[in-house]
């Protein structure tokens, strides 16, 4: 299995204090705009890859999806999903996403929420998600953006008072491991640029539809932190389809 931080105990504490996770997808800064993304799921065939806690299986299944197949590595995760957003339509399955294996064409919706920059190598994975994807069937992910995964610590620059100066942006064309920490504790992650996340799905018989760089919605800006967020793009998303 590929590394699995999120069946750490103190960890997935941590994770399950997220507004995320306690609120689902309201919780989520960037669902007001991957909504306006997603397609119509009445009668479709959908993937989750690293589903967490279910959440978009859940809203794929309420809104008429033939049936939903969500995957995630951790334990834990797929836990809360079963007990939170368990639905007839839904079945969870344990794997890490570079592992799945279904047959050709076999989802009309490939959807996918901040997992990728976990993944070490996207392009074989790309090969795979068009393989399984139905022509003109869509794929929908998002990601942490590449300016905010360059540097690799993910914390901003401080002044001797504790005041933000600016948010490091290097080694933008070095893609790799990045040594991050998230929620607290060290996390690995994997950088790309944005021609290579664009350029593989190109390269893959899908044609791109919408890139959104989401903004913290207004809603949210009384969160501490939060109007700091217009300062730097934090996530991507990018909708595609598959090319007859």
């Amino acid at each position: 299995m590929k590394e699995n931080k999120y069946d750490n105990e103190a960890f997935f504490k941590k994770y399950s204090e997220m507004n995320r996770s306690k609120e689902g997808l309201e919780g989520a800064g960037e669902w007001s705009e991957l909504q306006k993304l997603l397609p119509e799921f009445a009668g479709k065939r959908v993937l989750d890859l690293g589903c967490g806690y279910g959440w978009h299986c859940q809203y794929a299944a309420q809104n008429g999806a033939e049936y939903v197949i969500g995957t995630d590595i951790s334990t834990k995760m797929l836990e809360r999903a079963i007990e939170r957003n368990s639905h007839e339509k839904i079945e969870y399955r344990r794997c890490a996403m570079e592992e799945i294996d279904f047959p050709e064409h076999s989802f009309d919706i490939v959807i996918s929420s901040l997992a990728f920059h976990y993944v070490e190598d996207f392009k074989p994975l790309v090969t795979k998600i068009s393989r399984m994807t139905a022509p003109g069937g869509f794929f929908i992910f998002s990601a942490e953006h590449p300016v905010f995964t360059a540097h690799g610590t993910q914390d901003w620059f401080y002044d001797k008072q504790g005041e933000i100066l600016h948010f490091p942006v290097d080694n933008y064309f070095y893609e790799g491991k990045r040594d991050a920490v998230f929620l607290g504790e060290p996390v690995t992650k994997y950088h790309r640029t944005l021609t290579t996340y664009l350029n593989t799905l190109l390269r893959n018989g899908f044609e791109l539809l919408d890139i959104t760089e989401p903004q913290p919605p207004e809603d949210m800006m009384d969160i501490p932190g939060m109007p700091d967020e217009m300062r730097r793009p934090m996530m991507l998303i990018v909708k595609a389809r598959k090319r007859p």
